[in-house]
């Protein structure tokens, strides 16, 4: 029974199924992205997005006596385009036909390459353009008071809507212990992110921890990011095929080639709902 999971690449058929289905299982797992509930996946089936970013009206007031008298004036929105060109991610693997394969373990591995780099590309984009704000807090630390700080800057800007959070896997400690002070002893929000390790809701903001929020990955130089803050309106990912994987033979390699890929792309669309918070000190 051991060995049931084990096959060869001379039986195709048994071998397509479950290396495509691992695949795209292990990619949306381990991706904080592509399952659109961050950021909003609009599909783009020629390759290019693109968004229109509309400028905000003012509404006019009509009085009750002037209600039949006076026109509104037209009121003409200016669009600001935001193109989103879809790029490539792949990983490939050459299976020989000697010996035997775990289906489950290719496609895992598969699938965790392709969401790996497009979930960098995505942190890229955030650090890329947005508004940053130094930590002000004694020796750098992340706080939930930095979070509330990063919040009002957003709401300042407009938006009403629900805003996500990502948290580096270097700071994660920090915060917790902020958390885990006196500051916020005895309420349930203290109580069940101590249990746990889920942060759940911050000042409105729902908190992920990620290893991905590097200033490498964002473009900085000696930044140290701690946290970026946004809602969804901040980004779109344009996609034009969620992961896929293709078996081929190659009998150079007396065996297949087993290609996972994803055809996707993520634009800013307005810097000032995302707010990076990172430490200078």
């Amino acid at each position: 029974m051991a060995q049931t999971n084990y096959i060869s690449t001379l039986n195709f058929e048994e071998l397509q199924v479950p290396v495509k289905a691992s695949t795209v299982f292990a990619a949306h797992e381990s991706s904080i992205f592509l399952g659109g509930q961050l950021i909003p996946v609009v599909n783009a089936p020629t390759g290019v997005l693109r968004v229109p970013e509309l400028a905000a009206v003012t509404a006019e007031t009509v009085t009750r006596g002037g209600s039949n008298v006076d026109d509104l004036s037209v009121l003409t929105p200016s669009p600001t385009k935001n193109d989103i060109d879809v790029d490539l991610y792949a990983a490939r693997s050459v299976l020989r036909d000697l010996g035997s394969i775990d289906a489950n373990e290719i496609g895992r591995v598969l699938g965790n390459a392709v969401s790996t780099a497009f979930d960098k590309a995505v942190i890229a984009a955030i650090g890329g353009a947005t508004t940053e704000q130094e930590n002000a807090e004694s020796g750098g630390d992340l706080t939930v008071d930095e979070i509330f700080k990063a919040v009002g800057t957003i709401r300042g800007n407009g938006e009403t809507g629900q805003l996500y959070g990502l948290v580096s896997t270097t700071v994660y400690n920090e915060l917790m212990k902020d958390i885990g002070s006196t500051s916020y002893a005895g309420g349930d929000f203290q109580t069940e992110a101590m249990r746990s390790g889920f942060m759940g809701n911050i000042g409105g903001v729902q908190m992920f921890v990620t290893s991905y929020l590097t200033d490498a990955n964002a473009g900085l130089s000696s930044h140290n990011v701690q946290c970026a803050i946004f809602g969804a309106d901040a980004y779109r990912i344009a996609m034009q095929k969620n992961v896929d994987v293709e078996i081929a033979r190659r009998a150079e390699a007396v065996g297949f080639d087993v290609v996972a890929s994803l055809h996707a792309g993520v634009g800013a669309i307005d810097a000032g709902r995302s707010v990076l918070i990172i430490n200078e000190s």
